[in-house]
């Protein structure tokens, strides 16, 4: 689901692109020259890149380690870096030292940075795969065996190795994508008009006053997450353990916890995605553990720990689990079949279009004819990446083995034989619908890999880094296509954006693990009250070990319930896609299977701040719709980036010793009573 929730939420945000929008738009910039590619990375497109990367990093991974539910933050990144280099040159203009002005093209390569490190950030598995070889969650699941201790040295090492042959693996086919097929790439075309928008003079004014509303919501969500801090002493203290329903429903993980940051994420994603996690919410924590937990002693042993995956825990994890996978195996099969189906149609169709054009060669609209004489001007070499796969991935079989003792060299090269396919159906497929199954992908490679090389071997270990291999391929592969989409857009040259691909993932292979270690040594991470749970980590454990060990490790009739849960969310995703067909408009208000599967394991505060988020979005839109879509992702990335920001210094705050000065705690009437006898005794 992580990064589901992301990509839906770009086809939401590129809405309908009017046809008479679509031809002005180059006409808008005819008197502004193209810079050449080398002349659209500049210092200051590097720097603020470097810094703001450095936020989006934090903010993944505050949502990495407390839902693992990520957003779209384009606008954000888009909005703030374009306020950032408007700010910085027009106070070199003021000064007299302006030599090159900002433009759309510049603008393009520092989101490209900014997209490319917060992806690493997804991918590099520091909130899931990575985080599950710990010892901590190993004892969380089983015995601590099977393990391997975290360092940042061996992270960014793991990380450069395998998160650059994924750049390389969908270079030769950028033409074919965007303009043999002219695969739409919603994501894609959503930023790339955000950002031609802000450099026109009217876009450029609204741009000013959504930049000063995302301030004022920073400011207020860093100060409100400040005052938070103030009383939340220990554990159950503060408005994270506000009773909004009760005691009883806060026991149920029921309750409203004043979190800004997923207020603001429920703002940006779409509305049934909020109300999906609800009703998961509402299923499992309202309905079936509350039964489930009636079997103790029956269905399993009474007396286990809370966190023990043969107890309670177990029906969580795998419940949840199997809706994940039988979403994602789903979609990765729907997709194939829809990606083969339109690229054997295109490809006949293509035949009579250049039998056609042979005879006859239309003038052909404006706009296209401009974007693909720049698409096509400065040209990377099809050898040139096809040589850095090949070198690249010769590299990883070497040394992925000896960072993981526990894959050989055929593992590692079986895996990159396969990934190049599978790259190529995720960028063909997120083209069409703007979805990426890479975390399916990488749930996949855990029970393949984990099987093949059996507990005794350290399968677990395995499985969970050979996630790592396929997912960093398939991800980046998607998002590198999204990009040269956006730069198609924006005249903006392939080599630059490829270049802004290369160094924001290499700002990702080392602000991911160094922002992660921050958080890592000073909050209880993966703990299962922590604020930060990380409850992807637990989840990616379970699979690995279901992987190694099969269906003997769990409870009573939980794999009776598995299978249960993982036909519905294949019956529920038929449904969805015969009713689209069928044109029956109410698939709309049909629940999504791997949303209502996230709460299973986390509990419904989170949901409930989302809908809250919807709410507000939704009654804005009531009143003022006009403003509501101009203003609205502002507020949203104001609320998400101060409460994540406020991260920071409470990290500090904590590894300096310096804890919150109070406690404040809601207690039942019977608890207060004892209390005040005790105090008045």
């Amino acid at each position: 689901m992580e990064h589901e929730t992301k990509d839906i939420e770009g086809g939401r945000a590129s809405g309908e692109v009017h046809s008479e929008e679509e031809v002005a738009m180059e006409k808008t910039f005819e008197d502004t020259a193209v810079p050449s590619w080398g002349k659209q990375i500049t210092i200051r497109s590097m720097v603020t890149s470097l810094l703001l990367s450095l936020v989006f990093n934090v903010i993944v991974c505050k949502l990495n380690l407390t839902t693992g539910v990520i957003p779209s933050l384009n606008v954000a990144a888009g909005l703030i870096g374009f306020a950032m280099v408007r700010s910085w040159t027009a106070l070199a203009e003021k000064c007299g030292l302006l030599k090159q002005p900002f433009t759309r093209q510049e603008n393009t390569v520092i989101q490209t940075c900014i997209v490319a490190s917060s992806g690493i950030a997804f991918s590099s598995g520091t909130g899931s795969y990575l985080l599950a070889m710990t010892p901590k969650i190993a004892a969380a699941g089983t015995a601590a065996v099977n393990v391997k201790e975290l360092s940042v040295g061996w992270m960014i090492g793991y990380l450069f190795v395998v998160s650059f042959v994924g750049l390389f693996s969908i270079v030769p086919l950028r033409k074919v994508m965007i303009l043999k097929y002219k695969l739409s790439y919603p994501s894609g075309t959503a930023t790339a008009y955000l950002i031609n928008s802000f450099h026109t003079p009217k876009g450029a004014k609204l741009a000013k006053k959504q930049v000063l509303c995302l301030f004022k919501t920073f400011v207020g969500s860093f100060m409100f997450a400040c005052f938070k801090w103030f009383f939340s002493a220990g554990d159950g203290c503060g408005f994270d353990s506000f009773p909004t329903f009760g005691l009883q429903a806060l026991k149920q993980r029921f309750n409203f916890d004043f979190s800004t940051t997923y207020v603001g994420v429920g703002m940006i994603c779409p509305y049934m995605v909020n109300v999906s996690l609800l009703v998961g919410a509402i299923l499992s924590w309202g309905v079936m553990w509350p039964l489930i937990q009636t079997k103790e002693g029956i269905w399993y042993e009474s007396g286990l720990k809370g966190s023990d995956i043969h107890g309670i825990q177990g029906y969580r994890v795998f419940i949840a689990i199997s809706m994940m996978l039988g979403d994602g195996l789903f979609h990765a099969v729907y997709m194939v079949i829809v990606s083969v189906k339109n690229f054997m149609a295109q490809r006949s169709q293509q035949r009579h279009v250049n039998d056609a054009m042979e005879e006859e060669q239309p003038s052909g609209d404006y706009d296209e004819k401009k974007r693909k004489e720049y698409f096509l001007k400065d040209q990377i070499p099809n050898a040139a990446a096809i040589t850095g796969y090949i070198l690249l991935a010769a590299l990883s079989v070497g040394l992925i083995p000896v960072i993981f003792h526990q894959l050989k060299w055929y593992h590692i090269l079986v895996a990159y034989i396969v990934a190049p396919v599978l790259a190529f159906c995720n960028a063909y497929g997120c083209g069409l619908t703007d979805w990426s199954l890479a975390s399916n992908y990488g749930k996949l490679a855990i029970l393949i890999f984990s099987s093949w090389v059996g507990l005794d071997h350290g399968g677990i270990i395995a499985g969970l880094a050979s996630c790592g291999v396929m997912m960093s391929i398939v991800s980046t592969a998607s998002d590198l296509m999204q990009d040269f989409k956006t730069g198609y857009l924006t005249l903006s040259s392939p080599r630059s954006m490829f270049f802004g691909q290369v160094y924001g993932t290499a700002l990702g292979c080392i602000m991911s693990p160094l922002v992660f270690w921050f958080f890592y040594k000073a909050y209880d991470v993966g703990g299962q009250n922590s604020s930060y749970p990380a409850p992807f980590a637990n989840m990616y454990r379970a699979i690995a070990k279901l992987g190694v060990e099969g269906f003997s490790a769990l409870p009573k009739h939980c794999l009776t319930l598995m299978i249960v849960f993982f036909v519905s969310a294949m019956v529920i995703n038929v449904l969805i896609e015969i009713m689209k067909k069928c044109d029956i408009k109410i698939y709309k208000f049909i629940p999504s299977p791997m949303c209502m599967a996230i709460p299973f394991y986390l509990g419904a505060y989170f949901a409930i701040d989302m809908c809250v988020g919807s709410f507000i979005l939704f009654m804005w839109e009531r009143q003022r719709k006009k403003s509501a879509k101009e203003y609205g992702p502002a507020v949203a990335s104001g609320l998400i980036c101060g409460d994540s920001l406020w991260g920071i210094p409470a990290a500090i705050l904590a590894l300096s010793g310096v804890n919150s000065p109070m406690c404040m705690k809601f207690l039942s009437y019977s608890v207060n009573t004892k209390v005040d006898g005790f105090l008045h005794g």
